[in-house]
């Protein structure tokens, strides 16, 4: 009888196989956006005013913010969110998990017309652009990351 072979990305005993540096393309263009978004979302938690500047939004000091104004609130879940997303796509990235590279794909193209909108539509300033056209382009270097490895393997 044949022994059952481990799943891509694992050792004998469902263990993860990680490795230090990305094995593919594609794990490449995954683990630099997981690196960036935990850093940026390291600086939101660290700097937040930082942030919101790179963002293209003009921090105010706590004392000129209005009543209710909970605007620090959502800068630290989404900065928190952006640490644990940047661990869950370098961990998929040191796997070499090709399921979940693929599931990135039309997610940050979402996210990039979304984003984009949110110009367009002045729910956002114009410097915030350029998260979302950050999105579309990893998006889309990672889906010819994926495409020109599936051609070279035929």
């Amino acid at each position: 009888m044949q022994r059952p072979q481990p799943r891509p990305g694992t050792r004998p005993g469902g263990r993860l196989a990680l490795r230090p540096l990305p094995r593919s393309l594609s794990g490449w263009t995954i683990a630099v956006f997981g690196l960036c978004a935990a850093a940026l979302g390291a600086v939101g938690l660290l700097a937040p005013g930082v942030l919101l500047t790179v963002m293209g939004f003009d921090p105010l000091p706590a004392a000129r913010r209005a009543d209710g104004d909970h605007t620090p609130v959502f800068l630290t879940a989404s900065s928190m969110a952006a640490v644990n997303m940047g661990a869950y796509y370098l961990l998929a990235a040191a796997t070499d998990w090709k399921p979940f590279f693929r599931w990135t794909v039309p997610f940050r193209l979402l996210t990039c017309t979304v984003f984009t909108l949110a110009v367009l539509t002045d729910r956002a300033p114009a410097g915030f652009l350029g998260v979302g056209l950050w999105e579309g382009l990893g998006a889309l270097v990672t889906w010819a990351a994926l495409w020109y490895e599936r051609r070279a393997a035929a």
